[in-house]
């Protein structure tokens, strides 16, 4: 993607979709932080059909130790490999509470250092908790940042790299949920839907598809 295409990209996404917001279901840091985590090789759907079971009856680092392993996992039993990431929701609590004062920490070096949070869960956790112009590389960011040409690279880190270089400042805090939202719902890994895409103009992609 030529580099005077990129604020014109972004400028069309953002016309569109002035305020996006994660698919996530939350209403504190923790607990965005818990389903980020449970997030991991399974949709947003089924994290929030979970967690809204589980977040009315612990919804704090606290609240989820008392539950114990065997009722969190009773909890989130319908999310794909429920009984891992019940493990590591439990110890990142145990962590919170006993090192953070049940707080959600606002660094990266604190986030991936609890079990389960890798980078791109830091990542969304800066960006949408605390309002960081951090890049969450997803599979969806990836496919649409090579096809597209906006940030080619061989690797989600690469990618990362490359988008925090050449997002623009104004559209750099939002723009991993446009690249998301673009790519699950229109720029599909089968078969993007370039005939009813709003960026297509700016796109590298080629041929372009058709309806």
């Amino acid at each position: 993607m030529k580099r005077d295409h990129i604020a014109p990209f972004f400028a069309t996404l953002a016309a569109a979709n002035p305020h996006p917001q994660s698919e996530l279901e939350y209403t504190t840091v923790f607990e965005l932080l818990a389903a980020v985590l449970l997030s991991a090789q399974a949709t947003d759907v089924s994290v929030n059909k979970a967690t809204r079971k589980l977040f009315p009856v612990a919804n704090t680092p606290q609240a989820i130790l008392d539950l114990g392993l065997q009722g969190l996992e009773n909890h989130i039993k319908t999310i794909g490999l429920f009984r891992s990431k019940a493990r590591h929701l439990m110890e990142t609590c145990r962590i919170l509470v006993e090192r953070h004062g049940g707080e959600v920490p606002h660094t990266r070096e604190a986030l991936e250092a609890l079990p389960g949070v890798g980078r791109k869960t830091a990542n969304v956790v800066l960006n949408v908790a605390f309002g960081e112009p951090t890049m969450a590389v997803d599979t969806h960011i990836f496919r649409v940042s090579n096809r597209t040409g906006l940030a080619p690279g061989k690797t989600p880190l690469a990618v990362e790299q490359q988008l925090m270089k050449r997002v623009p400042p104004a559209y750099a805090v939002d723009s991993h949920h446009w690249l998301i939202l673009l790519g699950r719902y229109v720029c599909l890994a089968r078969k993007p839907q370039c005939h009813r895409c709003s960026v297509a103009a700016y796109c590298d992609y080629s041929p372009k598809t058709a309806a």
